[in-house]
């Protein structure tokens, strides 16, 4: 096989995994239960995961900020020194853990629910029938895809998905929210997406 056989097979291979994702009412839940304790009670969304899964809960936090939905990125190991502080009333976790066992993340429900029993929290997984899917108000499943890495170990495959349902949730979000783009240039002053967004939001009221 030659090197460009080698990546049309990864690119194939990732395509497919994002299609397969388990297309569930779970995604519905979760977007109503972001809009109802965000968008209408005002409290915010918390992200978190360790690794490769908590980049993807950083960035995740970051695109919903921008599109109107506050959320901050909880490092589940600093929540177990302080940081857990950030929690408030009517906050929103959104969990990321692939295996669905991730010592860390399940210390960190148990933590947040010792601070509000009443908090609840999204997980997204592979592993719906894990101990966390099975604590969570809404659960959304990757499909559990295999990993394009040859040692089947990388998060790779994995990653791209917990991404795209990411992006699902955000852009569903915006939608049942009515964010429109005025609402998104107050939120971007700055570079190329600012001076788009402006454009377009002077259009919409010309």
């Amino acid at each position: 096989m030659t090197m460009i056989d080698s990546i049309k097979d990864i690119l194939q291979k990732e395509a497919e995994a994002v299609l397969n994702i388990p297309m569930t009412d779970a995604f519905e839940q979760a977007i109503n239960l972001i809009v109802e304790q965000v968008h209408n009670k005002g409290g915010k969304l918390v992200t978190s995961g360790m690794g490769k899964a908590g980049q993807i809960a950083m960035n995740i936090a970051t695109t919903f900020c921008s599109t109107g939905i506050p959320a901050v990125f909880l490092h589940p190991s600093e929540a177990q020194h302080g940081d857990l502080g950030i929690l408030q009333q009517d906050d929103l976790l959104l969990l990321i853990s692939n295996s669905g066992k991730t010592r860390e993340i399940v210390e960190l429900t148990a933590l947040a629910h010792t601070l509000n029993p009443e908090l609840k929290f999204i997980v997204i997984t592979g592993n719906p029938i894990s101990p966390l899917a099975k604590e969570s108000d809404v659960c959304i499943s990757t499909g559990s895809p295999t990993e394009v890495c040859p040692l089947g170990l990388t998060p790779t495959t994995s990653t791209t998905v917990m991404t795209v349902i990411g992006d699902i949730l955000v852009v569903e979000t915006m939608k049942k929210a009515g964010f429109t783009i005025e609402d998104y240039s107050k939120r971007h002053h700055g570079g190329y997406l600012g001076k788009k967004s402006r454009g377009l939001a002077n259009k919409s009221l010309t």
